[in-house]
């Protein structure tokens, strides 16, 4: 049932028509608990606010798969607009980047010339730049993208996920290289990517032993507090200094378990996405923590005073609309397959 509750969410996110009413809507599915709002300032006060509470922030300006060169120069404009700001601002926090945000779906080189104006601004003001995994269809593209500007920009990294079979393999060749740990949030084929929850579990915990072993640093990205005590527990055991790690979770997720690990002086990093584009971001987080979604629904088609709102409705049939199709030709291939 978790897996059919997973895919749903992800071919929700996948959904053009529905990531375009999205917009529309704004926040009425209530993802203003999950996105920072829309814009430079709003992103700022949240990243101000948890920098007050020893918290250091990493922001997402949300977009992907881009096919339009206006939008991937556009995004590529605000993305250095946010290294000025993070910069004159003094704020502890770099940037996450999806590289189809700047066209890598419509250019590999047209994408490196955005990337490379971007990494620019980045190297003036030494702020670090990550590279966000998208799926597993750009990853070779991004890992690509990545060995090109490692020499000229030292302030870069990117994601490896634990649910990818040659994750290990990835990593020994990033040994020098500041990456961020995930699980892994796109539905992958079973000939490139573990399928159970133990499984990507258990490599994300050796994966991550390794790391810590290491020289090079590793942003921990998992809301799992049964792997988090596990791995402080190493920490404590190996005496890892805290130079060599974060913890990291997303914004609005166990935000009490946020605060707390950083008040207990772990090093610890919040990733806060914002921007209009946000719908296909929060279809992938349900999709990882289907938990959150009563919690959700109530926000979606409920006042404070528990009466049904109007406007969420029709975009609520639509979703379930979605849903139905894609069950049904979920279904279709099952049959064909027997």
């Amino acid at each position: 049932m978790a897996n059919v509750t997973r895919d749903f969410f992800i071919g929700l996110s996948n959904n053009k028509f529905l990531n375009d009413q999205a917009k529309k809507w704004g926040f009425r599915l209530g993802a203003e608990k999950f996105v920072a709002g829309t814009n430079i300032d709003s992103v700022t006060n949240v990243v101000k606010e948890l920098n007050n509470c020893g918290i250091s922030c990493t922001i997402d300006n949300l977009g992907e798969y881009i096919s339009d060169k206006s939008e991937a120069i556009a995004a590529k404009q605000d993305l250095i607009k946010i290294l000025e700001k993070i910069h004159k601002e003094k704020l502890d926090c770099h940037i996450s980047v999806k590289l189809t945000l700047l066209g890598l779906d419509i250019n590999q080189s047209f994408c490196m010339e955005n990337t490379k104006e971007v990494l620019d601004a980045a190297k003036e003001y030494n702020i670090f730049v990550n590279f966000d995994m998208e799926d597993y269809s750009h990853y070779e593209q991004t890992m690509a993208v990545l060995r090109h500007f490692k020499e000229t920009y030292p302030q870069i990294g990117t994601v490896i996920q634990s649910y990818l079979y040659r994750a290990a393999d990835d990593l020994e060749g990033l040994q020098e290289t500041r990456i961020r740990l995930v699980k892994g949030a796109y539905k992958e084929a079973e000939s490139v990517a573990y399928q159970s929850k133990q499984e990507i579990n258990r490599n994300f915990i050796e994966l991550a032993k390794g790391r810590l072993l290491g020289e090079a640093f590793t942003s921990i990205a998992t809301h799992d507090h049964n792997i988090i005590n596990e791995l402080k527990t190493f920490i404590e055991e190996n005496k890892i200094d805290n130079s060599k790690f974060e913890f990291q979770m997303l914004y609005g997720f166990r935000t009490e378990m946020q605060h707390e690990l950083a008040k207990a002086g772990y090093p610890f990093c919040t990733y806060i996405p914002f921007g209009t584009d946000w719908f296909a971001y929060f279809m992938r987080r349900l999709a990882e923590r289907p938990q959150n979604i009563n919690l959700v629904m109530k926000d979606v088609f409920y006042t404070n005073e528990d009466k049904l709102k109007r406007g969420p409705i029709v975009l609520g049939g639509i979703a379930l609309s979605s849903a139905l199709m894609l069950l049904g030709k979920r279904r279709m291939r099952n049959r064909k397959a027997v």
